[in-house]
């Protein structure tokens, strides 16, 4: 990947060498599948961002970071049509952002399931295939089967064919969220947004989850948006990440993103990067900013050693490293 450094402030322009798109699909000479000009989003005085600029190309895998609060699930609502900026454009596939966009496949961030739920996987699968309509199936021979076999084969893709008939209800965390992306595949979508899907998933599922979209963009060449908190499960596949904090933001390769440099020029406060045996842990450099303390370190699994900073430090952990 090449990245072109854009000389406003905080902006940086990842320019991909992107997957060849299916037979059919667009071409590399189409216009990105995201693209935000100078777009602002506030609330009253309340600023999320503003002046961002975001180019994604077909089949590039963005990783969205920050804490509560600093306006992740809105950018999100902003890309889906459900709101409005408060300046500059958002484009889907060279043509404005709308509500319903069929060309978009989206995982919502989960919601409980009532465990006495009865419908079956694959019935939540063929929901996204038939535009979310309930109640039986009307269609008949030809097109009921190419229906059951195109369900069937997003279930293979996802690793969830061994589930497909169970009730939902029945289901792990894990296997829940293979049918939800499912569900969001089953359009053929250019862009798949999911919003915290690693939330709740242990350390294995979360990894899966995230080879599952890595594998999806390199077949398919379908873009990902992938709001987390959880870098560590995503940090081998992404292209780049938007950062966003107290109305600012930083976008780029994990390399020029998550450094501590970087990180404290965003959050206007010593931050530490620390690279522990290959994980990122992010801690405020001093406790003279408890809300910012917070805020970064909501990204990460708690670590007694790390998080302690009067006792410690990553000179005192061999294969600990500032980054």
């Amino acid at each position: 990947m090449r990245t072109v450094i854009d000389k406003t402030e905080g902006s940086i322009v990842p320019r991909s060498t992107a997957p060849a798109a299916p037979p059919g699909g667009p071409g590399p000479a189409t216009a990105p599948v995201v693209e935000l000009s100078h777009a602002a989003l506030s609330f009253g005085d309340r600023v999320l961002w503003s002046d961002l600029d975001l180019s994604i190309p077909a089949g590039q895998f963005v990783a969205v970071l920050g804490a509560n609060g600093a306006g992740k699930t809105s950018l999100l609502k902003v890309l889906l049509g459900e709101l409005p900026l408060s300046g500059g454009t958002a484009r889907i596939a060279g043509r404005p952002v709308r509500r319903g966009n069929d060309r978009i496949g989206y995982v919502p961030q989960r919601v409980g399931i009532d465990g006495a739920a009865m419908v079956k996987a694959r019935d939540v699968v063929r929901l996204g295939r038939d535009g979310h309509r309930w109640g039986p199936s009307f269609q008949i021979g030809r097109a009921r089967r190419e229906t059951r076999s195109a369900v069937d084969d997003l279930l293979e893709s996802v690793g969830a064919s061994a589930f497909a008939d169970a009730p939902v209800g029945m289901l792990s965390g894990g296997e829940l969220q293979r049918v939800r992306i499912a569900e969001a595949l089953a359009g053929d979508p250019d862009l798949l947004i999911l919003d915290e899907p690693l939330a709740a998933l242990d350390l294995a599922r979360q990894h899966e989850v995230a080879e599952l979209m890595d594998r999806r963009r390199r077949d398919h060449g379908t873009s990902v948006i992938f709001v987390t908190h959880e870098i560590n499960a995503v940090i081998d596949h992404v292209d780049q990440i938007l950062y966003l904090a107290g109305g600012r933001f930083r976008i780029g390769p994990v390399a020029e993103v998550m450094t501590s440099q970087s990180l404290s020029e965003l959050y206007g406060a010593p931050v530490d990067v620390i690279d522990a045996h290959g994980r990122l842990v992010v801690v405020a450099a001093n406790d003279m900013t408890a809300g910012m303390h917070q805020s970064v370190d909501d990204h990460f699994p708690h670590d007694p050693d790390v998080h302690d900073h009067g006792a410690h430090h990553p000179a005192d952990h061999e294969g600990w490293r500032l980054r």
